[in-house]
């Protein structure tokens, strides 16, 4: 099985740490030389290791967006 192959191109926030360090981040990253995608998972303090996360086209990300405004104001 071939290598991933990432690059975090922006760090856009860290959403949360846990008691090991590793940090739920939302970022801008590009997978396998492929264009960049808004990212969301775990990460170890190095980024070496990885969780189990989502990744989101610029239209996925802007739906999540207005479902979220949505969810405050009601």
């Amino acid at each position: 099985m071939a290598a991933l192959q990432f690059d975090i191109v922006e760090t856009i926030g860290v959403l949360s740490t846990n008691k090991s360090g590793w940090t739920k981040e939302l970022n801008l990253v590009s997978w396998n030389g492929r264009a960049p995608k808004f990212d969301l998972r775990d990460w170890a303090p190095d980024h070496a290791k990885m969780g189990k996360g989502i990744t989101l086209s610029n239209d996925e990300l802007d739906q999540l967006r207005e479902t979220l405004i949505k969810m405050q104001t009601n």
